[in-house]
């Protein structure tokens, strides 16, 4: 039987973006800092915006790209910090030839998740471990209906796997832990409509609908060295995004675009755990049986991507603005997110007519973040307050693509 996941998306740190969303997902996208939306131009345009496929060349296009993320450490009030974590993550991109006016395509990228480990306390007894894998494939089409104007979207089917383990029992007033690991298949859907009113401005809106993780599984709970186990389900949301962005090209040479994404992360008002058996003492059920408020807002990112093509060489340079959903109330030591801006950069060289390759670096900058005492629901951070710094994520990412 599967095991529940606490964190399966509901309460992991960040990689790149707000909260626990990873948007880039291929050398173009990281270096544009995501702004690419309007003008997309590779085969991972069936994932950022599958409209786009309608406007592609004859050929079939296939893109793919391993990303090296580096998580620096997070302090709290420098008596504790996490680990420091290195994951890579693949991405793959194919677009077919044109069928007429419809074309598909299919992505398989990892849209979200990270690990986040304290080893000391008060984090441990929080976080000993969150770790999350997400994996998501996109099967996607496109329709031109005529020169100006094309539609797009497709399935998205979600793989999530996880562990989360917290431990108070090494000197804390809080002698509990618990111990979880699990996956599931969720499935949703995308939308994308592209506007040229001019072959050198683009203009491109998509949706991507929110995912409710429906986990259920085995829950181990410890009081001490005495351990339970429990049948439990929770669900948690991928919430849905929206982007609209418009691109300007000038004599084929140069690009750039200005996108605005909106993420409805207020469907997360809480994590609540249902057990197939009452938790029966006080202690473990005060811990893990009460809902945990979450109460998360919208959210709002800003991005501005330059693209220069000279030559056999294309670069590209982006910058954005991220707001963190997460208000004070509810801040923890699952996710001590924070407000970010993000730098990036990358180039591609176009080794042959066909065959092309590049590279990306993104740096995303977190701002450090306090809270008083007496604001949060957290009790270790109500009592004492709160300052985290550090944090944020270095990404680098190699990609090939090739055009058949």
């Amino acid at each position: 039987m599967k095991k529940i996941v606490l964190l399966s998306s509901a309460a992991i740190s960040v990689l790149t973006a707000a909260a626990y969303k990873l948007p880039e997902q291929s050398v173009n996208s990281m270096a544009l800092s995501a702004a690419y939306v309007a003008h997309t131009t590779q085969a991972d345009t069936a994932y950022f915006n599958p409209a786009n496929m309608a406007f592609m060349g004859e050929k079939q296009y296939l893109d793919g790209a391993v990303t090296l993320i580096n998580l620096p450490s997070i302090e709290y009030y420098n008596i504790a910090k996490t680990k420091e974590e290195n994951i890579i993550i693949p991405s793959l991109h194919y677009v077919s030839a044109p069928m007429g006016d419809f074309r598909w395509g299919v992505s398989m990228v990892v849209p979200g998740g990270l690990s986040k480990r304290w080893d000391e306390q008060p984090g441990k007894l929080f976080a000993q471990e969150f770790t999350l894998e997400n994996v998501e494939l996109n099967p996607v089409f496109s329709y031109k209906i005529n020169d100006q104007f094309a539609i797009g979207g497709g399935l998205r089917v979600v793989y999530s796997s996880g562990v989360v383990k917290s431990d108070g029992r090494d000197g804390t007033p809080y002698p509990i832990a618990r111990d979880m690991k699990g996956d599931t298949f969720e499935f949703g859907y995308n939308l994308a409509l592209t506007y040229r009113p001019t072959e050198d401005i683009n203009v491109g809106v998509t949706y991507r609908s929110n995912i409710d993780l429906e986990e259920e599984g085995k829950a181990n709970l410890y009081l001490g060295s005495i351990g339970t186990q429990y049948d439990a389900s929770v669900t948690v949301p991928l919430p849905a995004a929206l982007n609209i962005a418009v691109s300007k090209t000038w004599d084929k040479t140069f690009t750039l675009e200005f996108g605005y994404e909106r993420t409805f992360w207020s469907t997360y008002k809480q994590l609540d755990f249902q057990y197939s058996q009452p938790v029966t003492n006080p202690i473990l059920k005060q811990a893990f049986d009460n809902p945990i408020p979450k109460h998360w807002k919208d959210t709002n990112t800003y991005k501005i991507g330059a693209t220069m093509v000279m030559d056999k060489i294309t670069v590209m340079m982006g910058f954005a603005i991220d707001e963190t959903p997460i208000p004070d109330e509810t801040l923890s030591f699952e996710l001590p997110d924070s407000d970010a801006k993000v730098f990036s950069m990358g180039f591609r060289y176009q080794q042959t007519e066909n065959l092309s390759w590049g590279a990306a670096f993104l740096y995303d900058a977190k701002e450090a973040r306090s809270i008083a005492k007496g604001v949060s629901d957290n009790p270790v951070i109500n009592a004492n307050g709160a300052s985290f710094s550090g944090g944020g994520a270095y990404l680098t990412t190699l990609g090939l693509s090739y055009e058949f």
